[in-house]
């Protein structure tokens, strides 16, 4: 666990890209996480990396605007959607960042999963429900995180665990997350060290040999 954490204690911002010939070279590995505005995104990335100010945390919903990438060294990086359901734009920019968004995940070789981010209170909205069930149709590996668990009591936190689990398929992993006191840090660590492993999508390792030889 030692490596994951080291690698992502190097995280530093790359790029904010808002139109597709913005976007870094499709090489390596990414990790894409997603959510509801203000559903603790910005505060689940500064945990992950152990840094207090490396995704921007606001008071106002939707400040996210752009795929804003950050790099944890030149063949792996964690990219930052820009968060749906609560953002005050008009429906010109809100297709723009739908077509920006979806193409980023239907065309990136790089990309390795997805981490859906839900406020455990407010889990599987209509939004969250969309993007799951489409990344789920595309085959691109899905895990959910129910983020500030600390707002609830034990009882509570296993209901809503057993519920969203209940409502999708037994391949998408979910869990419990919690950027005040580091509940779930480990098991979403976990998730990424798999992730972001250094094999590509075409089966060739960091070293060019051929992965399963």
């Amino acid at each position: 666990m030692q490596a994951i954490q080291t690698l992502l204690q190097r995280a530093e911002y790359l790029i904010s890209v808002h139109n597709p010939s913005q976007l870094p070279a499709d090489r390596g590995v990414e990790v894409a996480i997603a959510g509801r505005s203000n559903a603790g995104k910005s505060s689940l990335i500064n945990r992950l990396c152990r840094q207090k100010s490396l995704a921007r945390t606001s008071r106002t919903p939707g400040r996210t605007r752009q795929l804003v990438f950050f790099q944890l060294d030149e063949d792996h990086h964690l990219v930052d959607l820009p968060g749906y359901g609560f953002a005050r734009v008009g429906g010109e920019l809100k297709r723009h960042w739908k077509g920006l968004i979806q193409g980023y995940l239907e065309k990136r070789q790089a990309l390795a999963g997805l981490v859906i981010v839900m406020d455990v209170r407010h889990p599987l909205k209509p939004g969250d429900v969309d993007l799951a069930n489409w990344a789920g149709a595309q085959g691109l590996p899905l895990h959910l995180v129910l983020t500030k668990a600390d707002k609830l009591g034990h009882g509570k936190q296993k209901e809503a665990l057993m519920t969203v689990r209940r409502s999708v398929d037994a391949s998408v992993g979910v869990q419990l997350f919690s950027a005040t006191t580091g509940q779930g840090l480990e098991e979403l660590e976990a998730v990424m060290s798999n992730w972001l492993a250094w094999v590509d999508h075409h089966g060739e390792s960091s070293s060019g040999e051929t992965s399963g030889q």
